[in-house]
């Protein structure tokens, strides 16, 4: 009754992970460099058939690649709308400029026909998203990417697979088309290391060009690295009494002293972002490392409650991406409803909390300055439209199927009222 349904209250923070982040706690000499980031980084390397370098967030490895890349001041980089500001932050890091292409509603991923018609000789990549687990047509887009082929080596166009939200277990639906792949292991992706991310590449020259920048990466102060580690701890105690005042006021609490480090800082929501990477702490190498090597577990818990979340809908006659079936590999379950907002803030008073940061904004979270990414509203029509549409079940692990069943129940009864 107590334990909050929700998607950001440390929503890969099982036990495991706990005990793992107390053990690394009390091992400062594990905080920055150790063995368990070049054990990531090869695990990483075989899995998906390619180089691997980390760095210390998804956002510091996509600017990493850009670098690596030697984007021009000028060239483009195509982006879809409804994706996060960190994205075209990097974008313009590197120097380059975002250009967003549009989503299919089927598909919450980039549209190839709005891509195509972005593409000019300054294009330098094509970022592809996997929106929320949602495969993106990586086909056509490798097609579109392959046609500027021959001015590759002068930076012609790449593409470029964001697997953040989704890493595959069982096909290579994902990760498997682009040049270069990008992964981050924040606290709500497809697995955990609290921070951390990372660069996957396919390019020979690129992956020099990596390995030089990786070895300019500067370490997180061990504070940092600390704090980071007491994230899963914190949400442990403060998750089961978040239904009453005591988990709401702790947190609030850690966060006025700086005990919890947000997810984005000012400057970043503002629309800039450092050029200094980080490398990865080896204490968040481990944490990812470890969840990496539990991804089936991780992944078939997802699939489980994605295929409850389909029946449900389809017999309830909800409205949700097209391209779902009823074993896809979910991060959530996205619906449409009209009032979506309304609905979340109803489920709200009855401890149920849907607001993950990807609802209301075509370049997310809401309370970001949305001038400075240079996104111009209007540009992504069925992007602006599903965005203000869309609510999303949570299919992370420390969701039960008992809470799903709530959930839905919540949902009904809120609809029917």
């Amino acid at each position: 009754m107590f334990s909050p349904i929700h998607h950001t209250f440390a929503p890969l923070g099982d036990l495991s992970q706990c005990l793992l982040a107390f053990a690394l706690t009390l091992q400062p000499w594990k905080y920055k460099r150790g063995a368990a980031v070049k054990r990531l980084e090869r695990a990483l390397a075989e899995k998906f058939e390619c180089e691997a370098y980390t760095f210390g967030s998804g956002r510091e490895a996509l600017l990493a690649l850009l670098k690596a890349l030697k984007v021009r001041p000028g060239e483009e980089v195509i982006v879809q709308g409804y994706t996060c500001v960190v994205v075209p932050n990097a974008i313009h890091a590197s120097g380059a400029l975002p250009k967003f292409a549009d989503i299919a509603e089927d598909t919450l991923n980039m549209d190839p026909a709005s891509v195509e018609a972005l593409m000019t000789p300054r294009t330098r990549a094509v970022i592809c998203q996997h929106t929320f687990g949602i495969p993106a047509d990586t086909t056509r887009l490798r097609a579109l990417c392959d046609r500027y082929l021959p001015g590759r080596q002068a930076g012609g166009a790449v593409l470029i697979e964001d697997c953040a939200h989704s890493i595959p277990d069982q096909n290579q639906s994902m990760g498997y088309s682009g040049d270069f792949v990008i992964l981050s292991f924040g606290r709500d992706k497809a697995i955990s290391g609290i921070s951390g991310g990372a660069v996957l590449s396919r390019d020979p020259a690129t992956t020099m060009e990596l390995r030089k920048i990786q070895g300019t990466a500067v370490d997180h102060s061990m504070w940092t690295i600390c704090r980071l580690l007491q994230y899963p701890l914190f949400y442990a105690v403060a998750r089961p009494l978040y239904g009453l005042w005591i988990g709401k006021a702790l947190l609030k609490a850690l966060r006025s002293l700086r005990l919890l480090i947000p997810i984005l800082d000012v400057q970043e929501k503002e629309g800039s972002m450092s050029p200094v990477l980080h490398r990865i702490p080896n204490a968040c190498a481990s944490l990812a490392l470890a969840q990496l090597r539990s991804l089936r577990k991780i992944n078939d818990h997802r699939r489980m409650l994605t295929r409850f979340y389909f029946e449900e809908a389809r017999k309830r006659g909800w409205r949700f991406p097209g391209a779902i079936l009823p074993y896809s590999l979910l991060q959530k379950f996205p619906l449409f409803f009209p009032g979506a907002e309304q609905l979340r803030r109803a489920l709200k008073a009855e401890n149920i909390h849907l607001n993950d940061g990807w609802t209301g904004c075509v370049i997310c979270p809401e309370n970001i300055d949305l001038g400075k990414t240079e996104y111009v509203p209007g540009t992504d029509p069925a992007a602006e439209d599903v965005c203000v549409r869309i609510l999303s079940l949570p299919t992370h692990p420390k969701t039960s199927l008992r809470q799903a069943r709530r959930l839905v129940e919540a949902i009904q009864q809120q609809i029917d009222n």
